[in-house]
């Protein structure tokens, strides 16, 4: 009986995946794998000291951790990083994100003198 359970289930899953339906589970395992990886090339890119202010800022401003975590990960995968990244670089790195970021700033300038209830009668013709 028991088997024939496995076998149904084993079946249901296969449907799932030809469906395009992902499992949860396996999303979520996918996710952790990834974010194992992700720890494991920092871990070896990354001196202590560099380490510790990351995970800090992370705490602050986890989009712009990813930010840094992301193009360190594109550095070394890319051979651009002879050796372990200092605090110094770093914090180097970290100025040139958030240069980066200011010229991707939207600025809204609103107009002085705007409209008020009047102008509206007067488009309305009252």
């Amino acid at each position: 009986m028991e088997d024939d359970d496995l076998a149904q289930l084993d079946l249901s899953s296969s449907k799932l995946k030809a469906a395009g339906v992902e499992d949860p589970a396996a999303g979520e395992d996918k996710k952790n794998r990834n974010t194992e990886a992700r720890q494991s090339i920092l871990n070896q890119i990354l001196e202590p000291e560099a380490a510790e202010r990351l995970g800090r800022i992370r705490l602050v401003k986890e989009s712009r951790a990813a930010d840094v975590e992301n193009r360190l990960i594109m550095l070394a995968r890319s051979g651009q990083l002879r050796s372990k990244v200092t605090e110094e670089q770093l914090k180097e790195l970290l100025s040139a994100v958030a240069e980066k970021k200011e010229e991707e700033k939207i600025v809204v300038s609103r107009r002085k003198g705007g409209w008020d209830d009047d102008d509206d009668d007067d488009l309305l013709g009252f």
